[in-house]
């Protein structure tokens, strides 16, 4: 996480003055006004790099003083501190603001599952994982030496979709030994052509490090998952 946010940053101050200037040159145009392919690529990248930054859970207030050492950057003003002294004390920030909203993520996410927990057709397993079934399958299981055909959608507990085949249209098939743990785990209990919700917690998926900018540290994964077919490696 730590590594791919703190690139992201450095590119954002990187790039800070020629964005800058490139808003500047629009005459006072709107920032959300996307005329041109140009200005969609510019909004993209915002986009992209507002992605990693939203991880540090920086407050309005703080944001004010990131907007003043851009401005300062792209102006050309005196610094107010020295770059080569704070500088490297971003990743030492980062890593702390990080660890900390690690932990309120996984506290809602065991909040999340253990309401999935108490619904119908739903067990839990030793390692925290959830799996509520929504359409009964037949036939056997996998096991963790096979590679499995499934239609699938990911998301975070607040409804974000991450990644979907289901979006993609067509199935994915990957072998068991190549997922996180939680999918290696869970797909061994579901039988062919089932269906069912499977709950993963941060230990058993992206654990503390995430995988930004989609997945935050400590984030708990709720999959739809659908069990097409699963054949030997």
């Amino acid at each position: 996480m730590t590594k791919n946010m703190i690139r992201s940053l450095t590119l954002f101050f990187s790039l800070s003055a020629m964005i800058a200037c490139a808003q500047n040159s629009q005459s006072g145009a709107s920032a959300t006004k996307l005329d041109t392919e140009e200005q969609k690529t510019l909004y993209a990248l915002g986009l992209l790099l507002g992605r990693n930054v939203k991880t540090l859970s920086l407050t309005p207030q703080e944001l004010e003083i990131v907007k003043a050492g851009l401005n300062d950057a792209a102006t050309g003003a005196k610094p107010q501190v020295e770059i080569e002294t704070y500088g490297p004390k971003v990743n030492e920030f980062a890593q702390q603001r990080a660890a900390t909203a690690s932990e309120g993520i996984k506290k809602k996410g065991q909040e999340f599952a253990d309401n999935v927990a108490k619904e119908k057709g739903a067990t839990k397993t030793e390692s925290g994982i959830v799996i509520r079934t929504i359409t009964p399958g037949s036939g056997a299981s996998p096991t963790a030496a096979d590679v499995v055909k499934v239609h699938y959608e990911g998301k975070l507990i607040d409804g974000t979709v991450f990644d979907s085949s289901i979006k993609r249209g067509e199935p994915a098939e990957f072998p068991l030994t190549g997922v996180v743990p939680c999918w290696t785990e869970a797909l061994q209990k579901m039988k062919k052509g089932e269906k069912a919700q499977v709950v993963c917690p941060s230990a058993v998926a992206y654990g503390d490090r995430g995988a930004p900018p989609d997945i935050p540290p400590g984030a708990t994964l709720s999959f739809e998952i659908e069990l097409i077919d699963f054949r030997k490696q």
